[in-house]
């Protein structure tokens, strides 16, 4: 009855908006007859659609916050501590296992992705398949794979990130590099081609294939030292290209000789 009684009080709002609205445009319009009360109902028209148009965007506003806000309360979960034995006081959640703190993650991604719609639907399964690879790895590996395939750009490529670095924890070498390559096509600014490229040479080395690790690496470098802005100025080099460079350093130290010298970073 309660609920009833707040949807008829929400009705009859409207009804008394409407009605208001009507009656001015109605008494303006006598004032100026004929064509004039043509000209004023469209133009009534136009501002109702402005106010409506109004009304969505702080609705939409307010529902994106509170998808916000529920996505990161669900993000803290999966930080977390863990700890059979939690000092007394200590700020945050506490958690026994991993186990259990995964399982805390999943039910609250869930409910985003079930509650919201995208982005935000397609980072909570994100989330979800990722705290699912500890509960059930295989079922985790599965709606990885899912997202991957579908979402936003950026969300996809951190699925598939996510699952190549799962894949190459279990020695699917293989399976790994066609991941960690269909990242580096998908040139997503969430995870750079630098980076998968990057995993990819850690994954050819832990083959045994030190030549097309090198490679890999060497032209992560090498791109990285020749890039230059819209302004002809070289570019700052990022972490994976350093990393990249200590990684072929130790690897082929001749093929590291062969690199243009860096840059020096203006202040």
């Amino acid at each position: 009855m309660a609920k009833y009684k707040k949807k008829r009080a929400r009705e009859l709002q409207h009804d008394r908006f409407r009605d208001t609205t009507m009656n001015v445009l109605d008494r303006l319009g006598n004032a100026l007859e004929g064509k004039g009360r043509t000209i004023l109902y469209g133009l009534g028209g136009l501002i109702i659609v402005a106010l409506l148009v109004v009304v969505v965007v702080k609705w939409n506003a307010r529902k994106s916050d509170e998808a916000r806000q529920a996505l990161g309360r669900a993000i803290d979960i999966t930080t977390a501590s863990v700890s059979t034995t939690p000092s007394p006081g200590s700020p945050g959640q506490t958690f026994a296992t991993e186990q259990d703190r995964s399982k805390r993650a999943i039910e609250e991604f869930e409910k985003v992705a079930a509650k919201y719609g995208e982005p935000y639907h397609s980072e909570a399964l994100y989330f979800v398949a990722t705290n699912r690879l500890i509960v059930d790895r295989a079922k985790g590996m599965t709606e990885l794979a899912a997202v991957g395939n579908s979402g936003s750009t950026e969300v996809a490529s951190l699925a598939k990130f996510a699952l190549g670095q799962a894949k190459e924890s279990d020695g699917k070498f293989d399976e790994a590099i066609q991941l960690y390559s269909d990242v580096m096509k998908m040139n997503s600014p969430t995870v750079t081609p630098e980076t998968a490229n990057l995993r990819l040479a850690k994954v050819y080395e832990k083959q045994g294939k030190k030549k097309e690790a090198a490679d890999v690496l060497f032209t992560i470098v090498d791109n990285s030292r020749k890039a230059k802005g819209t302004d002809d100025k070289p570019l700052p080099v990022s972490s994976a290209a350093r990393e990249a460079a200590t990684q072929l350093q130790k690897l082929d130290p001749d093929r590291y000789s062969q690199l243009p010298p860096e840059t020096p970073s203006l202040g």
